[in-house]
């Protein structure tokens, strides 16, 4: 009888995991989130897995042994409760597939209204207030100097959000 397993699956290697498991007709399930960060700078729109490194799974263990999957590539273990692998109940299954996640913003990333510190060039130990991003790798920041409020187009790795 078909049921639900968790897999654990070696660093970096979910998606090789999980095309080989497909080759071998075993179901797979790994939500993914689209998150917006700042990469070298850059504020760039990113899919990651809401799980990293875990892979969700459906197959009947009388057909497809165990050890046949945990040989898989990419495939570290299943996670285990004592010496059975443990089995997914179908409502967390299904809660998955109904609530995907929409588009998350990393903490880090700032936002319009963020106090930001200058770490670098002209303004560096300066605090700002973060107003827009500035094309890809800018953004423009508003700072007080000398009781006069000044807005400067600032490079994305110059600063940091408090």
């Amino acid at each position: 009888m078909e049921s639900w397993y968790l897999l654990y699956c070696k660093r970096g290697q979910l998606l090789r995991a999980k095309d080989h498991l497909e080759r071998q007709s075993v179901y797979c399930l790994s939500p993914m989130i689209t998150l917006e960060k700042m990469i070298r700078g850059k504020r760039t729109t990113v899919s990651e897995p809401l799980f990293p490194n875990y892979l969700f799974i459906e197959f009947d263990p009388e057909s497809i042994h165990t050890t046949t999957i945990s040989a898989t590539r990419g495939v570290s273990h299943f996670v285990r409760f004592g010496t059975q692998p443990a089995t997914v109940p179908m409502a967390v299954i299904t809660a998955l597939l109904s609530d995907a996640p929409k588009m998350i913003i990393d903490a880090e990333t700032p936002h319009p209204g963020d106090a930001v510190l200058i770490t670098d060039g002209t303004f560096e130990g300066l605090q700002a207030i973060f107003t827009e991003p500035d094309g890809e790798a800018r953004s423009m920041l508003l700072l007080n100097l000398l009781n006069k409020q000044i807005i400067r187009s600032v490079d994305n790795k110059q600063f940091q959000k408090l």
